[in-house]
């Protein structure tokens, strides 16, 4: 597809698979995406199988990321990840603000923020996560919730650092429920923030900044939504799962 900014498409692999069940994944994945130069590819497995997947793309086209880390550099934060300690394993990208970690670990936009400058600090690409709930929705919050996402997530961050932040909007609803926006919902949510970002930073850094859809991505939607003018990759869930979705996924979004 013809993008004013290059695709991104992440799969966060969440709470899954074994080192060897990522290893036998992310292999698989590599034969089948080997041919692809059209868009950026990353993969985020647990903590655990950083390592070897890590050894295993070291010569392709995909690329690693994490799905946390902590905002601090050392210290006793017992069960943290320091951004360093991801660097070892050649990670470039981070996920941070994810609605599971909004909801399940109640982590504000300054933690957000803090962890967002940590993570450029070290030299990691962060992923900022930003989305409204079903009721949000429902009620007509969607604006004033991811404004007030962006505005705090990003707050602290130079207009340089942020061209280097990719943002995924992640309808909450969409995600528990499975009910992808249609394609004119979500880029409508994407608009809204880009013009957020024209306000809080410039035109110029908004029209750089990648934002991605985080919504129940699936094959049989991706070329669809990967068409709006403001969507600029996905963020994958479970269908970064399965090497034939996920690779669907990719090749449709080309």
């Amino acid at each position: 597809m013809n993008k004013d900014r290059r695709l991104l498409i992440a799969g966060n692999w969440k709470m899954n698979k074994t080192a060897a069940e990522a290893l036998d994944l992310v292999n698989d994945l590599k034969r089948e995406l080997a041919n692809v130069k059209e868009v950026d590819i990353v993969v985020c497995p647990p903590f655990t199988a950083l390592s070897e997947v890590s050894r295993s793309i070291l010569d392709s086209n995909i690329r690693l990321g994490a799905q946390n880390m902590s905002e601090h550099s050392s210290g006793a934060y017992t069960g943290e990840i320091a951004p360093m300690m991801l660097k070892e394993f050649s990670v470039r990208y981070v996920i941070l603000g994810h609605s599971e970690r909004r909801q399940y670990q109640a982590e504000s936009n300054d933690l957000i923020s803090r962890k967002a400058q940590a993570a450029h600090t070290a030299m990691l690409k962060p992923i900022v996560c930003v989305g409204e709930t079903l009721e949000q929705r429902e009620s007509g919050k969607t604006e004033e919730v991811i404004g007030s996402q962006v505005k705090g997530s990003l707050a602290g961050l130079t207009p340089e650092q942020v061209t280097e932040t990719v943002l995924a909007h992640e309808p909450v609803g969409a995600i528990c429920t499975g009910q992808t926006a249609t394609p004119e919902q979500a880029q409508q949510g994407h608009a809204f923030i880009r013009a957020q970002l024209a306000t809080d930073f410039s035109e110029l850094v908004a029209k750089r900044v990648r934002i991605q859809y985080g919504g129940s991505v699936k094959p049989a939607n991706t070329r669809e939504l990967m068409s709006q003018p403001d969507i600029d990759g996905a963020l994958v869930g479970g269908a970064s799962l399965e090497v034939r979705s996920f690779s669907e996924i990719v090749n449709n979004s080309i």
